[in-house]
């Protein structure tokens, strides 16, 4: 009969605690070899220090409980594997997510010397007609919703045919900054005539004035680009209630590696010079690491 150790001692052997090793046993992850009736007391074989301790590893990469008990439970080696390489991957992706946070912390506390300068300017934008996808979404789709659209959108096109007439843009209104949730607009810019099919429609895009920074880069530290913005408007202009407009001068489906991507993020001001004089344009270290 193969060896076995109180839960004291598996605790020990597996850096588990008693109070994880009680709780895996209730929810059936790890069960013990023996239950004393009278005490209560749990013994483990010692068999199961390998499953302990593979559980404790998938547990510090944050595997989900039921993912474990998949994984354990898997039926063959092909499958095992399959469950185990998905989860790695979110892994990564979480990672590379953080890396990114980090990179951009870093650089708000300690910006690098002699930074690129990045150039604020004044421009009016005249009326255009556009084919659009718009909707009321939470901010926290936004991305994911970003993207759909765009993609959308050029599908529409390619199948009629039909020429852009200029790059990307949006339109989002305060209330998807203010309360997380509000109306957004992806446009293509589109001289010719179209009728609407699904989510698309025609749409005449209103005149604007606008101050407007360049951001190089990933969507994930756009909030950099939008604060200098913001600091620009409040010393320089007047600022005014209408939507932020964005420009998608290079976006992902025109290249997939994010550090190549331009995209242009308008602020709604009243110019109140005389005749289409612009200020000079104020320059700030750029909104990329």
């Amino acid at each position: 009969m193969r060896a076995s150790l109180a839960i004291g001692d598996f605790s020990r052997a597996t850096h588990l605690t008693i109070k994880t090793l009680r709780h895996y046993h209730r929810i059936g992850l790890l069960v013990p070899a023996e239950v004393d009736p009278a005490s209560g007391h749990r013994r483990y074989r010692t068999d199961q220090i390998t499953t302990a301790q593979i559980v404790r590893r998938f547990r510090s990469l944050d595997m989900p409980l039921e993912d474990i008990r998949a994984v354990l439970d898997a039926p063959d080696l092909a499958t095992r594997n399959e469950l185990i390489s998905s989860h790695l991957g979110r892994v990564e992706v979480v990672l590379a997510r953080t890396q990114k946070v980090a990179a951009s912390l870093r650089y708000l506390l300690e910006p690098p010397t002699g930074a690129a300068q990045v150039a604020i300017q004044h421009r009016q934008v005249a009326a255009v007609p556009a084919v659009a996808v718009c909707q009321v979404i939470d901010a926290k789709d936004a991305l994911t919703w970003w993207q759909g659209a765009l993609g959308e959108l050029r599908a529409f096109l390619a199948a009629r045919g039909l020429a852009r007439a200029g790059p990307a843009g949006g339109i989002f209104a305060n209330s998807f900054f203010t309360h997380k949730r509000g109306g957004a607009t992806i446009y293509f810019p589109c001289a010719e005539p179209v009728r609407s099919a699904g989510r698309v429609t025609r749409l005449t895009v209103p005149p604007a004035e606008l101050a407007v920074i360049t951001h190089l880069g990933g969507h994930h530290d756009l909030d950099r680009a939008y604060g200098l913005l913001a600091a620009h408007v409040a010393e320089h202009a007047l600022g005014i209630e209408g939507p932020i407009r964005e420009f998608y001068l290079v976006a992902s489906h025109d290249i997939p590696d994010e550090t190549s991507w331009r995209t242009e993020i308008g602020w709604p001001i009243f110019h109140t010079g005389a005749g289409v004089e612009r200020p000079e344009p104020k320059r700030h270290r750029s909104s990329t690491p």
